[in-house]
């Protein structure tokens, strides 16, 4: 073995950078690459008004959420659990268990069916929305043309959104590594297009240039994977597909709701200063949360990467190897999240002390901290979901709901007094305090319900199934219903 050999096997084993690891890392830091070069072209060449309207536009577009309602995770585990007794061929073809075979049709097309809809429905409903809000929030004699790029970033988002489920769905059928590159990819074209938008003078046609590069290069990868896709598409599944309204509907719903508090806890925090404080303080903190908001999704890379693993020991019983795998991924994140956060910090400092003109565009030290830690918390939040989503459950629908009605309401009250300041404080206070302990609780009540397992894979699936309704307080076991059981006899 090399020493290029060895330094890899290193890097993999303590690390825990393998491929897809790699390839996400690699996304998201140009991604954080871009949105610093982003800011800094927005300084450059867009006025402070101008940038308050690229935020809320890309906040606005953010929308898309509501007719996601969470799907993606669910595809990705549904797809997972039945492809672990499932063997793919470079040519398409698939070997293994048919009745499994039958379900992982049946997940394809109930996902093309759905997302055909919901993307119609998109553009129909979202592209009103926007105008409404910009022809009603003109705060500025300053004329602003939001029109044509607000139409432009609708329809391109509703191509995205149509793509989006084929990813989540190959990347549950083992290729996780692949689609991790394919974002690699994208995130290439992404960086180039949005920074050609702004620099030439059209920067809030940026969203959906963007969105035009994504679906580009998307369409590329999966016209290469046309046999496997179109073969499950074909695939007669009959009675032995998944039931949507008692497999599918039953774990949406409430990942669906869930995500949909995440955004109404983040997204909207951009368009209320907007419509109450101008879009001067808007674009402030937008492009802070820009910034901040890096934090938590590059050190998730190496939780997602593992989630249709998860899935897939799940399914096979392997309940031990599922919680080493995930304890030795979260330390290796946490760790890197660590030095994130001290290196983002630093980062705004030698900006405050060497470029105070462009440290005038973001928020102060005090809210940059408050908004930094509050995004150290939201990764420890969504590690431990992504673990227990796993099984198919959703335990922090109670959370989500109450941790972002507090939040939304009490900015509401407080932003047309205190602005900013208001939005960083009780953002920390609710998600980076409240939130977090909550979480940690109900992770720590599924830890002590599993210390009652018996040994053995049956009698482990069952009981995780039972922990994690006791977790969640619901009835019901998609994972049974799934066909767990059958999977491990």
């Amino acid at each position: 073995m090399g020493i290029g050999s060895k330094w890899g096997a290193w890097v993999k084993r303590h690390a825990g950078i393998d491929g897809a690891v790699f390839f996400t890392i690699s996304a998201r830091l140009l991604q954080v690459a871009g949105s610093i070069g982003t800011v800094l072209l927005i300084i450059h060449f867009l006025s402070p008004v101008e940038q308050g309207y690229y935020y809320t536009l890309l906040s606005l577009a953010a929308l898309q959420i509501v007719f996601e309602l969470g799907f993606s995770f669910v595809i990705l585990q549904l797809a997972a659990h039945e492809s672990a007794l499932l063997t793919f061929h470079s040519d398409g073809h698939i070997e293994g268990d048919v009745l499994a075979h039958a379900r992982l049709a049946s997940v394809l097309q109930l996902t093309v069916r759905w997302y055909c809809r919901a993307a119609i429905a998109l553009a129909v409903v979202v592209l009103p929305i926007g105008m409404a809000f910009f022809s009603g929030h003109a705060h500025t004699a300053v004329k602003v043309s939001w029109l044509g790029p607000w139409v432009a970033a609708v329809l391109a988002i509703s191509v995205t959104f149509l793509l989006t489920p084929l990813y989540s769905f190959l990347e549950g059928c083992n290729q996780v590594r692949q689609v991790a590159r394919l974002r690699m990819m994208q995130a290439v074209v992404v960086l180039a297009m949005s920074w050609a938008a702004i620099a030439s003078g059209h920067g809030l046609y940026a969203c959906a240039l963007v969105n035009m590069g994504w679906i580009a290069v998307g369409v590329s990868f999966l016209a290469r994977r046309r046999r496997l896709l179109l073969g499950l598409l074909r695939f007669p599944a009959g009675e032995d597909g998944v039931s949507w309204r008692k497999e599918i509907w039953p774990f949406q719903w409430k990942i669906a709701i869930s995500w949909l508090c995440s955004y109404f806890t983040l997204q909207l925090f951009t368009p209320i200063l907007f419509a109450f404080r101008g879009p001067q303080e808007a674009g402030r903190m937008g492009l802070t949360l820009s910034i901040v908001g890096y934090l938590p999704i590059v050190a998730l890379c190496w939780i997602t990467t593992k989630a249709a693993p998860f899935g897939q020991l799940i399914k096979l019983g392997r309940i031990d190897e599922l919680d080493a795998l995930f304890f030795r991924t979260l330390k290796q994140s946490l760790t890197m999240v660590a030095m994130l956060a001290v290196g983002c910090f630093a980062v705004l400092a030698g900006v405050e002390l060497f470029f105070p003109r462009t440290a005038a565009r973001m928020e102060s030290p005090g809210i940059f901290v408050l908004l930094l830690l509050t995004a150290v918390s939201s990764f420890v939040v969504q590690s431990l979901a992504v673990y227990l989503r796993s099984f198919k459950k959703e335990p922090y629908l109670v959370q989500s709901i109450v941790v972002s009605g507090i939040t939304l309401g009490a900015i509401l009250l407080a932003v047309p007094r205190w602005g900013n300041e208001a939005v960083a404080i009780l953002y920390f206070v609710a998600s980076g305090v409240v939130g977090l302990l909550w979480a940690l609780v109900i992770f720590l009540r599924r830890t002590k319900v599993k210390a009652t397992v018996r040994q053995g894979n049956r009698s482990r699936i069952s009981t995780m199934s039972t922990c994690a309704t006791a977790v969640c307080g619901y009835g019901g076991s998609a994972v049974e219903e799934s066909g767990a059981d059958r999977g491990v006899e």
